[in-house]
């Protein structure tokens, strides 16, 4: 992969296998304008993938990906008879075993959709409800931990804060999220949804402030908007103080002027204490990432914010970003960063490319992140509609720091354990992640660390304001958009 394409790179989210239980070598790689970045890889692949798409052909393109490019080669399997495999995701995941097995790549290797992959991170095109969901298993019940504008689930009146406590096709066939469960585990749930295809219908048994009662809803196209034009960015005023608030679902391209918006209206409101809240950001594209850091660089023009290194045979390929402040551009006193489990891979590039620079001044609100230090550039066999995604490079901050695979939290010594509570809409002050951080950039301080959280969990799930963090449901072979998105359906 040449230089000019690094902006290509995309560092892809957590796997549903986690969040479940919780022609040729050459190609090209969703560039930050969603189309096509030539991808030249030197020397070709080595065997040379066979030409057609039959499935021996694009196991071999796979398997040459994988030798030349993979982080970890001497994680690699070798032996593995792809005559053994009835599809390409099964060999590559029987290739990669051995580093799955030390935690190093928690299936981020893997092989999707070009034209799927092009949709989403130019514009977030998907399709389904447009929700988010979450599994409560001490009641049973689904809960809504998103809406999206625009899409179905929120003209049936559903948004954050909904529970869904039976699905079905039919009025006489409606199955309760306890029977689903108990039969069939929480996959049983993403079954019951059906496939993310426009006119799939289902009714769902809802209830809300409004009381219980059943609304049929049908899948359809929609775009994503990255910044919700209701709460994903905003000025939260209070005692005398401004902070600023911003929601970015995820980094894809059509984020990168809201962004811009945003930290303009900061800029412009004198705005320097602010709340990122990443808690279900799977991740994205890396010169996303990278525009996030330049809008929080006044006065650390050509720092260096972040590094990407790949593996010894490929190290021409290492880079570096270094802050390049834009007119919209603000000097951050103190940054809380909203997190969960769902908060992932670029998302973790930012929070740790800014640690360096604002130390105590900043902190992780919420839980521990998911723990994603590596990324993934994109590999293509056109003609199939293939695109290989695979490990590559190792992410770092300007001290080198990275290598967090037991997540962010036990990097950050002043993170600030909080809730998500979805019976309060995201943004607002009320809400217990949100209150956390505006506590924490009124005073520099947390009342609980998250890495002494567990010992109060119990007590956290009693609370009634504070409820303890969702498992979002993810099915087990995840669209594009569910990659990005943990719990999108």
């Amino acid at each position: 992969m040449t230089h000019r394409s690094r902006k290509s790179i995309a560092l892809l989210t957590l796997s549903a296998f986690v969040l479940a239980s919780c022609g040729g070598g050459g190609g090209s790689s969703t560039g930050s304008n969603g189309g096509p970045v030539t991808v030249t890889p030197t020397p070709s692949p080595t065997p040379t993938p066979t030409g057609g798409c039959g499935l021996a052909a694009r196991q071999g393109f796979a398997k040459a990906v994988i030798d030349e490019w993979y982080l970890f080669p001497g994680d690699v399997a070798t032996g593995v008879n792809p005559a053994s495999f009835g599809n390409v995701d099964a060999y590559i995941d029987a290739l990669v075993a051995p580093a799955r097995a030390l935690g190093k790549d928690r299936f981020f290797t893997y092989i999707t959709s070009i034209a799927e992959e092009n949709a989403f991170f130019a514009s977030g095109s998907s399709a389904g409800f447009g929700v988010r969901l979450t599994y409560d298993p001490s009641a049973n019940v689904v809960v809504i931990a998103e809406a999206y504008e625009g899409a179905p689930a929120i003209a049936a009146g559903i948004d954050r804060g909904t529970r869904i406590v039976a699905i079905g096709t039919t009025a006489s066939n409606m199955r309760t999220i306890a029977n689903i469960v108990a039969a069939e585990g929480t996959q049983g749930i993403t079954n019951a949804l059906g496939p993310s295809d426009p006119g799939v219908t289902r009714i769902l048994r809802i209830q809300d402030s409004a009381g219980t009662r059943d609304v049929t809803v049908a899948k359809a196209d929609y775009s994503l908007d990255p910044i919700s034009d209701r709460y994903g960015a905003k000025i939260i005023s209070e005692g005398g103080r401004n902070y600023g608030y911003l929601n970015l679902r995820s980094f894809i391209s059509s984020a990168n002027p809201q962004l811009r918006t945003a930290f303009l209206n900061f800029r412009n409101q004198g705005v320097t204490d602010i709340i990122i809240d990443f808690r279900y950001n799977g991740g994205g594209l890396v010169s996303t990432a990278e525009l996030m850091g330049d809008l929080m660089g006044e006065g650390r023009s050509g720092l260096l914010f972040s590094q990407t290194v790949f593996r010894p045979s490929k190290a021409v390929e290492n880079d570096e970003h270094r802050f390049a402040p834009t007119a919209e551009s603000i000097a951050p006193t103190r940054i809380a960063f909203i997190g969960t489990g769902s908060t992932a891979s670029a998302s973790e590039l930012v929070i740790n490319s800014m640690l360096p620079y604002l130390g105590t001044n900043m902190t992780l609100v919420g839980s521990n992140t998911f723990g994603k230090p590596v990324g993934q550039i994109a590999l293509d066999k056109a003609e199939c509609d293939d695109r290989m995604r695979v490990v590559a490079f190792a992410t770092a901050n300007s001290t080198g720091a990275g290598n967090y695979y037991n997540g962010l939290a036990p990097q950050i010594s002043n993170s600030c354990a909080a809730g998500d509570d979805l019976n309060l809409p995201l943004g607002d002050a009320r809400e217990a992640s949100v209150r956390a951080a505006i506590d924490f950039l009124a005073t520099g301080s947390c009342t609980t660390r998250i890495a002494e959280a567990s010992v109060g969990a119990a007590a956290q799930r009693s609370s009634t304001r504070v409820q303890a963090e969702p498992e979002m449901l993810v099915p087990a072979r995840p669209s594009v958009a569910q990659r990005e998105l943990p719990g999108l359906f």
